[in-house]
């Protein structure tokens, strides 16, 4: 059976260093295609949303919106791509404690060949293991049944899985279908993107947790729902309900 091919958007505003850093990424890794290069996080960002790829590799310093602030944009929106950030030695101490946990690997300048292999191996075999989990749920028989029935089958997937992560990009693989054409399935039947609806589980429970666990740390209950970073979690949690978590639990609205 022909291997996968994993689809990269590579961000890095000086050309010379972003064609080079495409060129190590082609050597690097049979199972990665890039598909789209930008200079800029916005155009990162507008690429992300038009070719919706399994992983984005973007350099930190970028003008108008640079490498954390697109990491917290897409996996707002998009929180099943995968990212590794690459950074130069004068901030990559900041760069670590700022996405801790929340990218697959970070890389220093120049990347190292060799690092930048391990790095694409380690993002492959997480969405293998992550594809394996899916077939059990989803298989190409699927693609005999109603648009709607596909949507019901994922709303129940995501229902019973919230809490893990989850990628629509493989999900969509293993049933044959493009991510784009089953939210636009899912938004159908349920007026919502099933990364909203995602968010919105986690948030439920999560208010759950707050008012019912008093012995559970907001950082505990982060990781319940699916939050593994702690300020990650309190940032998405205020901006759905208008208070952070702490202020939530101590005063329920």
């Amino acid at each position: 059976m022909e291997q996968p091919a994993y689809t990269i958007v590579v961000a890095e505003d000086e050309e010379l260093l972003l064609n080079n850093l495409i060129q190590k990424i082609e050597k690097a890794s049979p199972y990665f295609t890039v598909i789209g290069k930008a200079q800029t996080g916005i155009q990162a960002y507008e690429l992300v949303k038009e070719l919706n790829p399994d992983l984005v590799i973007t350099d930190i310093k970028m003008p108008v919106m640079n490498g954390i602030e697109l990491l917290e944009k897409v996996h707002n929106r998009y929180p099943f791509i995968k990212f590794i950030i690459i950074s130069g030695f004068s901030d990559f101490e900041y760069a670590k404690s700022a996405i801790r946990l929340q990218v697959s690997d970070y890389l220093l300048k120049p990347v190292d060949p060799e690092e930048l292999s391990s790095a694409l191996a380690a993002v492959r075999e997480r969405f293998e293991i992550e594809r394996s989990a899916y077939a059990d749920i989803f298989n190409p028989e699927m693609t005999r049944n109603t648009p709607e029935q596909i949507a019901e089958a994922l709303k129940n997937y995501l229902v019973h899985n919230y809490n893990v992560d989850i990628n629509l990009n493989l999900i969509a693989t293993n049933m044959n279908y493009s991510s784009s054409y089953l939210t636009k399935i899912f938004c159908q039947k349920y007026d919502v993107t099933p990364s909203r609806f995602i968010t919105s589980m986690r948030i439920s429970q999560a208010k759950h947790y707050l008012l019912h666990n008093p012995e559970l740390s907001i950082k505990q209950i982060g990781e319940l729902v699916g939050y593994q970073d702690q300020g990650y979690f309190s940032r998405i949690f205020k901006k759905q309900v208008g208070v952070s978590p702490f202020d939530y639990r101590e005063n329920p609205l």
